[in-house]
């Protein structure tokens, strides 16, 4: 994705990243699909190279799995991110009874 899609030169990780991966693929999870997290500034993980910049590193500093939403998570350099939803979210369950009480908080 980094090299094809993005621009980038290679990918890099060190080896608790390279593990982490490693460990999703013998779990199971290898098939998912894979969301990288980085600066919404450039193509880049790097927020300082805007727009789209070619030939750069990318390097993948942790890597999360999101099990319920069914993907992985590829951190690329300083970004903050939100947890992930499962595939229906709580929220779907509440609702008002016909008195007006709210259901489906708890």
């Amino acid at each position: 994705m980094a090299t094809k899609i993005y621009g980038a030169a290679d990918v890099t990780a060190d080896s608790k990243v390279r593990a982490q991966i490693k460990k999703l693929q013998d779990d199971g999870y290898g098939h998912y699909p894979v969301c990288v997290a980085k600066t919404q500034y450039s193509l880049s993980a790097d927020a300082g190279l805007r727009g789209a910049p070619d030939g750069f590193m990318v390097n993948v500093r942790e890597v999360r799995l999101a099990a319920g939403a069914e993907f992985v998570v590829m951190i690329c350099g300083d970004v903050m991110t939100m947890p992930g939803l499962p595939k229906v979210p709580s929220a779907e369950k509440i609702d008002l009874a016909e008195d007006g009480k709210v259901v489906g908080l708890f």
